[in-house]
C-alpha cells in the first residue's frame, strides 16, 4: 500500500533536505520540522501515514512523541514511526521499539535504506489493514466507535458489559436492528483477555443459505461446485479469540444442528472434510427478534437457545434513551461536520425537539444518516434546523389500507413494503431496518410479490 502523507522532524537542516528531496522524488507529500512544539502543530493539523523522527530535537526528546501516541485511543489509527539517530545505541533501539517504533536507522543513512524501510513499511502497513477488514469487519457499517450515552440505560449496558468481558462466558445480544449490538460485541472483545487475538463476525443474514455453512466451518476443496481451493472458516478464523454470530436467528435448522456441536464440544468438520477440527472460540451471538418465541414457533432449536442464552444483554431502541439522542446528534454532526468541511454551531432549537420526539425506528444508523444527510444540506447555515432534518414519518401501515375490506393480509404487506421503499428511496437496508426484517427477509418477499429488479 502506497503511503500519501509523510512527516519529517529533524532539526539538521541536511538531513531534512535530503529526505524531502528523496521522498517528493517517489510522489510523497512531505512535510518537515524541526522540534516538537512545530511537530505537535502540524500533527493536530494533518494526518500522516509514515513520520522520521529524530531522538534529539532542540526542545526534547522524540521518544515522548513515540509516548504521546501510546496513550491515544485504539481507535485512532497512529502512524508508523521510524527513528534516525546520530547517537545510535542498543539501549536507544531497544527503548524506541518498545514504545511502538517501526524501525530504527543510524545516520548517516543511504537513500537505498530509505527506500528498504520504506517498502517494509508499507508492506507492514497493508497486512495491518488486510487483518483489520477480516478482524474488525463491523456489521453496523459507519457508526461510533464507542458506546455513547450518558443515561442509566447505557451506564447499565456498560456495567454488563464490564462484567462478562472478563470471563469467558457466550452472551446473546437483543434489540432492534441499528440500535449498536455489534458495537457492544466488538466492546466486549476489547476489554477482555482475547483484546489481542482475532475478532471475527459473520452476518447470518447477509450470506445465501447455500454459503453460509462454508462461512461458518470453512470448505475442503473440491467438497462443491467451484470449491477450487480449501478454505478456512470463520471459526477456525477466531481461534483462540472471539465470534460474533450476528442475526443468529436467521440460520437453518441444519446449521443450528452443527453450531451446537460447536458450543458443547468445541469441534467440527469443513464441508466436505473428514478430519474434526477443535476450536478455543469464545461466541456472541446477536439478533433483532425474541428467540424465546421463535422457540415456541419451532423456528429456533430449544437446546441452543440456552446455549447461547448464558449472559443476555437486551440493547433497548433509541427512542427509549432520552436526551442520549441529543449526545449521539452531536457527535454525528461533529464528525460530518469534520468529514465534509463544514462549519455548524449545532442544532436549533425546533430541530432538538424534532430529534427527541421522533420515534426513529431505524435507531442510531437513522440517526447517524439523518445526521450526515442534514449537514451537507446546512453548508450555508449556522446550525442545522428542523427542515434541514428532514425526518421521515415513522412507518406504519396507513389507515387507507387497513380501512379497504377488499384487501387480503398478502396485498396489504405488499403494498406496506413498496411504501416504505419508497421512502427509503430504494436503499433495501434502510427499508429492512424500518420493517424490523432482516435483509434477506426482504429480498425474498420481493421475489414472492415480484417486486424485485
Amino acid at each position: 500500500m502506497q503511503f500519501d502523507k509523510v512527516l519529517i522532524i529533524d532539526d539538521e537542516l541536511v538531513i531534512r533536505k535530503a529526505l524531502e528531496e528523496q521522498l517528493r522524488n517517489l510522489r510523497y507529500t512531505v512535510a518537515s520540522v524541526s522540534s516538537l512544539i512545530d511537530a505537535e502543530n502540524v500533527l493536530g493539523k494533518d494526518n500522516f501515514d509514515l513520520i522520521f523522527l529524530d531522538v534529539r530535537l532542540p526542545d526534547g526528546d522524540g521518544t515522548q512523541l513515540l509516548k504521546h501516541f501510546n496513550t491515544l485511543p485504539e481507535n485512532i489509527e497512529k502512524p508508523i514511526t521510524v527513528v534516525i539517530t546520530g547517537y545510535g545505541s542498543i539501549e536507544s533501539a531497544v527503548e524506541c521499539m518498545k514504545l511502538g517504533a517501526f524501525d530504527y536507522i543510524i545516520k548517516p543513512f543511504s537513500l537505498q535504506e530509505i527506500e528498504v524501510v520504506l517498502k517494509k513499511a508499507e508492506s507492514y502497513s497493508h497486512l495491518v489493514k488486510v487483518n483489520q477488514f477480516f478482524s474488525c469487519n463491523s456489521t453496523e457499517g459507519d457508526l461510533q466507535q464507542e458506546l455513547l450515552g450518558e443515561g442509566p440505560v447505557v451506564q447499565h449496558i456498560k456495567a454488563l458489559i464490564k462484567k462478562v468481558a472478563s470471563t469467558e462466558a457466550t452472551v446473546l445480544i437483543t434489540g432492534e436492528n441499528g440500535t449498536g449490538k455489534e458495537l457492544v460485541a466488538r466492546e466486549i472483545h476489547r476489554l477482555s483477555h482475547l483484546a489481542s487475538r482475532p475478532y471475527i463476525t459473520v452476518n447470518c443474514a447477509a450470506i445465501a443459505e447455500n454459503l453460509i455453512e462454508s462461512e461458518f466451518f470453512g470448505h475442503e476443496k473440491g467438497a462443491f461446485t467451484h470449491a477450487l481451493q480449501k478454505r478456512i472458516g470463520r471459526f477456525e478464523l477466531a481461534n483462540n479469540g472471539t465470534i460474533l454470530l450476528d442475526e443468529i436467528a436467521e440460520i437453518s435448522p441444519h446449521l443450528q444442528a452443527k453450531l451446537l456441536r460447536v458450543l458443547q464440544e468445541k469441534e467440527f468438520e469443513r464441508v466436505g472434510g473428514t478430519k474434526t477440527l477443535k476450536v478455543n472460540t469464545r461466541v456472541i451471538a446477536s439478533t433483532n427478534r425474541d428467540l424465546s418465541k421463535s422457540v415456541e414457533r419451532g423456528d429456533f432449536r430449544e437446546d441452543l437457545f440456552y446455549r447461547l442464552n448464558v449472559f443476555p444483554i437486551e440493547i433497548p431502541p433509541l427512542r427509549e434513551r432520552g436526551n442520549d439522542i441529543l449526545l449521539l446528534a452531536n457527535y454525528f454532526l461533529k464528525r460530518y461536520a469534520r468529514k465534509h468541511g463544514i462549519t455548524l454551531n449545532g442544532f436549533s432549537d425546533e430541530a432538538k425537539n424534532a430529534l427527541l420526539v421522533h420515534k426513529w425506528p431505524g435507531n442510531v444508523r437513522e440517526l447517524q444518516n439523518t445526521i450526515e444527510r442534514a449537514v451537507i444540506l446546512s453548508n450555508d447555515q449556522q446550525e442545522i434546523n428542523e427542515r434541514a432534518l428532514n425526518i421521515l414519518p415513522n412507518a406504519h401501515v396507513g389507515t387507507t389500507l387497513l380501512e379497504d375490506p377488499t384487501l387480503d393480509l398478502e396485498a396489504i404487506e405488499k403494498k406496506h413494503i413498496l411504501h416504505v421503499l419508497n421512502t427509503t428511496h430504494g436503499n433495501r437496508t434502510k427499508a429492512a431496518s424500518l420493517l424490523k426484517i432482516s435483509a434477506r427477509t426482504l429480498s425474498n418477499k420481493l421475489k414472492q410479490y415480484a417486486l424485485a429488479n
